[in-house]
């Protein structure tokens, strides 16, 4: 096998790369005991359906349905129907909801972790929308995600974010939801550099008085409340409310550039792992919990450190579109026959940008078949102009 490639950079200029000699990692078959780590997990489109992308794409169920299987065989939870599946970006109510009951049905048979994410999402934007609206929204999905057998991941709504006034209209609203669920959700705090949408959650520009208010609505339903998931990208401030939160409730890291120290955690405390990027890394991340479960801090870090920068790339901004890395990580490593997206989303990085994700993934040891990676590389470079 020939292991250089050709490959362009900023400028139009372009250079060869040789592929370094791969270790494979092996993964334990036991279940992880000092953490819970969640995969959200992406979704593929069908190639060979003749509509609109931008508007009606269909979902590949074979390779999305499979990619959830390979992700549960490491021992990982999945985290459905998430920003990370395109959710309110391509992905609305209607495929969620099959979507999620084709994965619960997975889950069950491979006795897998499912949580899933309900949201207000197939609320149709208007003036006179009010909290009576955004209630009805959440309870319709969680009442589907409770009825075929999902735990519930209680999503940012950007209609509660577009008709709230006030913080207290969030409490209200949460309130209300967590009173009729049967089992504790995960919450989810979703930072505006995922979804402009969301910009000044919890009623609050300022996120320390934000996240004021998000803590009291936990102390006050804390017993509806598995844990919440926070996407700031900001290490302090998560730490900072992870040190606030009841003994009770987990912190879900949601920082898929610092998750390594995030989840090793301090003399005070650890996150458990809900991450976007566990999708693309999750060999990696499946021995680096195993790891962790037997102390051994140097493996752990050795398997997470050289992920963070491949991690920081695919999130680099506009942060909303990492979903495209992810699903050619997929691509790259055999799980789908295609880098097909819903909404026609590959589209959304630069030719430059999966590029350089071939090479970070490479150097991060994550090219499962190397050769068949760079004939998929070749494959992408050459649509591109670059024979």
């Amino acid at each position: 096998m020939n292991k250089s490639i050709k490959l362009p950079r900023h400028g139009g200029e372009t250079y060869t790369y040789t592929l370094q000699k791969s270790t494979e990692i092996n993964v334990p078959e036991s279940t992880f005991k000092s953490r819970v780590a969640f995969s959200a997990a992406h979704v593929v489109a069908d190639p060979f359906v003749d509509v609109d992308p931008q508007k009606e794409s269909k979902i590949d169920w074979e390779n999305t349905l499979a990619y959830r299987r390979h992700l549960w065989s490491l021992g990982l939870s999945v985290a459905e129907a998430m920003d990370t599946a395109q959710r309110g970006m391509g992905l609305d109510w209607n495929n969620a909801k099959e979507l999620i009951e084709r994965s619960v049905r997975e889950a069950k048979a491979v006795r897998g972790r499912i949580a899933c994410g309900a949201g207000t999402d197939h609320l149709h934007p208007r003036e006179d929308l009010d909290l009576s609206d955004v209630i009805k929204a959440y309870e319709e999905q969680c009442s589907f995600i409770e009825e075929q057998g999902g735990q519930i991941i209680l999503m940012a709504s950007r209609a509660l974010a577009a008709c709230a006034k006030s913080p207290e209209d969030f409490g209200f609203v949460y309130s209300k939801i967590l009173n009729q669920v049967s089992q504790p959700v995960i919450l989810h705090w979703l930072g505006d550099m995922f979804d402009p949408a969301l910009k000044n959650y919890w009623g609050k520009s300022d996120v320390d008085e934000a996240m004021e208010v998000c803590l009291q609505i936990i102390k006050e339903n804390e017993d509806k409340v598995d844990g919440i998931k926070i996407s700031l990208l900001d290490d302090q401030k998560e730490i900072k409310m992870r040190r606030l939160l009841p003994e009770s409730v987990r912190m879900y890291t949601g920082d898929d550039f610092n998750y390594p120290s995030l989840i090793q955690g301090d003399e005070k405390g650890h996150s458990d792992a809900l991450l976007g990027i566990f999708d693309a890394i999750a060999p990696a991340a499946a021995a680096a919990m195993h790891a962790l479960d037997d102390g051994d801090f140097k493996k752990y870090n050795s398997l997470l450190e050289k992920t963070v920068p491949l991690s920081r790339h695919i999130f680099q901004k506009p942060t909303y579109s990492y979903k495209t890395g992810i699903v050619f990580m997929a691509y790259l490593n055999g799980h789908q026959s295609h880098f097909r997206m819903i909404g026609g989303a590959e589209s959304a990085r630069s030719i430059i940008h999966l590029s350089e994700l071939f090479v970070l993934a490479d150097q991060a040891g994550l090219l499962v078949d190397p050769e068949l990676a760079m004939k998929r590389m070749k494959n992408t470079l050459a649509i591109s102009g670059l024979e």
